[in-house]
């Protein structure tokens, strides 16, 4: 059987709905769109719709897409699981590969930085906060500390112990100077979420990292999400000592 052949400039659909913010992007013979939207519990039943819609603008037949991208997380498990179950159902249905996009680096890939280091923390709710470092190695972000599920005193500390020079996410403004971000610059806000995922897809296209779509799977960090009456108290007692 002949080596799959694949192109140099691939015909991508990429989707996130990690956050409460839904990303769609695609790139086709008429160019690149990237759209952004409500997304939270509305996505599992607007996703399609909107993957439908960016496919037409960017001038894309459906059984035109090279590959599906997703947003693998960490998130929210729900919007997680959206992503997830759609990628598959796509590339299974198109016999195309899946790329598992991380959540977090699409925050890192928004912000204006390219050189040093770069801290992303996303609220997590619940005084928790999905965090990670990357650093840009040629063309892609490389984890330097993987994501990870913090309490906010366990980011506190290891952000006092190694103070971070640049931040991104929505942590910033959610929790505010709950968080020690000294002199870092700081990037809380969004510039355009779809626009990066879809870079991120290129990038993980061109490092070969197709995935079977059996392997459309969630990156989820959070083992539970309901805390025992002595648990709720303990977190209590955190904040308060913060």
């Amino acid at each position: 059987m002949a080596a799959a052949t694949y192109p140099a400039n691939p015909a991508l659909i990429a989707f996130d709905t990690s956050t409460e913010r839904m990303a769609v992007a695609a790139c086709g013979p008429a160019g690149e769109v990237a759209w952004t939207g409500a997304g939270g519990a509305a996505a599992s039943a607007t996703l399609l719709r909107e993957v439908h819609a960016v496919l037409a603008q960017a001038g894309l037949a459906l059984a035109e897409v090279d590959a599906v991208a997703f947003g693998a997380g960490p998130g929210a498990f729900t919007g997680l699981r959206t992503s997830c179950a759609v990628a598959q159902g796509l590339a299974f249905g198109l016999a195309r590969p899946v790329l598992a996009v991380d959540s977090l680096a699409v925050v890192a890939e928004d912000a204006p930085w390219r050189e040093g280091t770069v801290w992303v923390a996303m609220d997590a709710r619940m005084d928790e906060v999905y965090a990670a470092a990357y650093r840009r190695q040629g063309a892609q972000w490389v984890a330097v500390a993987k994501p990870a599920l913090y309490t906010l005193p366990a980011l506190a500390a290891r952000w006092q112990a190694e103070p971070p020079s640049r931040v991104a996410g929505s942590a910033l403004e959610a929790f505010g100077d709950r968080l020690p971000v000294g002199a870092a610059a700081l990037h809380p806000a969004q510039t355009d979420r779809a626009a990066a995922l879809l870079r991120c897809a290129r990038q993980a296209w061109d490092a070969g990292a197709r995935r079977d779509p059996a392997d459309a799977l969630p990156v989820y960090l959070r083992d539970k999400v309901a805390l025992t009456t002595a648990e709720r108290a303990q977190r209590r007692a955190e904040r308060a000592g913060a």
